[in-house]
């Protein structure tokens, strides 16, 4: 039992010392399921534009992902939804030739960390979103249980 206690509150403190993290956040998705029309937004507060960020989409799959990729659409907006970077990207959740999964998982479930720009400056302080949207040919595409977003300062 006591062991148990150790290894939380380690894993707690591991956590509370990330100082390059600005903002993350995920949203599981209901029963494993990203419909082609579900946006997911991630909100955040930029207090110094001078500054250089790295921001990141996450997501976690199963095992049982019917692909070896996804392919979904990325958005940056600020407080007036006008678009300031927008791409289509791709991540591999297994290798295509192998199909041994990529990322960092545990069972069944692995999680990937994907870099959408790096040493980002913005444009003003304020308020920007994230916006990922699947953009697979399936409109419910299965085994995706959950998508984030993260903003962390650039290491120099």
């Amino acid at each position: 039992m006591n062991r148990y206690v150790i290894i939380f509150f380690l894993c707690l403190f591991f956590v509370g010392c990330d100082t390059t993290r600005i903002y993350e956040d995920y949203v599981n998705l209901p029963e494993a399921f990203w419909h082609v029309d579900s946006v997911k937004t991630f909100t955040f507060q930029i207090d110094d534009s001078l500054g250089s960020y790295d921001l990141k989409a996450t997501f976690r799959n199963a095992s049982s992902y019917p692909f070896y990729n996804l392919y979904y659409q990325y958005a940056l907006t600020d407080s007036l939804d006008s678009v300031i970077v927008q791409e289509l990207k791709e991540v591999e959740f297994f290798d295509p030739k192998t199909g041994r999964p990529n990322g960092s998982g545990l069972g069944d479930l692995f999680d990937h960390s994907i870099l959408l720009e790096e040493d980002f400056n913005f444009p003003a302080n304020g308020e920007f979103s994230i916006k990922l949207r699947q953009f697979m040919r399936m409109d419910t595409l299965p085994f995706i249980l959950s998508v984030g977003a993260r903003v962390e300062l650039s290491e120099e």
